[in-house]
């Protein structure tokens, strides 16, 4: 079964790639469609964050991965599946951020710390609910996971 998405809206930003870290100062835009009218967004500006899912562009095709690898590509942590890991080379090249949402004006969106490209189709936004993340007081994940994540939402660059 073929699945068919169509973009409501396009990631505008002076980010070009490749990037790595350092995410958390970003300030893009998400300009919507023409086809979209502003009433799609009432309400939104109440929300301190979205969730945007968006098509990573910029991964060839060639690059996808559908086993294991290392992640980053550093034999110093453990080689582990693509679904365990947030790597953009993913079969269906779908990512999903949280981020801090600034501004909403007419059909355009102006947000902080979104790891997209410029031009990354945006295919969803979600309003973040508290009840929808976890309920546990932790989350676990791997070590090394805190390694490569430490500077990716961190504020300026080294």
């Amino acid at each position: 079964m073929d699945i068919i998405l169509h973009p409501i809206g396009w990631v505008h930003s002076a980010e070009n790639g490749p990037r790595e870290d350092y995410w958390g100062d970003v300030v893009s835009e998400i300009h919507l469609a023409s086809h979209f009218s502003p009433d799609t967004l009432v309400g939104l500006e109440e929300f301190s964050h979205i969730e945007v899912l968006f098509h990573l562009h910029g991964v060839d095709e060639s690059a996808i991965v559908q086993g294991s690898r290392h992640p980053r590509g550093n034999p110093q942590w453990p080689r582990c599946g693509i679904f365990a890991q947030r790597a953009k080379a993913r079969p269906n090249r779908i990512a999903a951020t949280i981020c801090e949402l600034l501004s909403v004006e007419g059909l355009t969106l102006q947000i902080r710390g979104l790891d997209a490209l410029n031009g990354s189709p945006v295919l969803d936004i979600k309003p973040v609910f508290a009840e929808f993340l976890p309920h546990q007081t932790s989350l676990r994940q791997p070590e090394w996971s805190h390694q490569m994540m430490a500077n990716y939402f961190a504020s300026g660059k080294p």
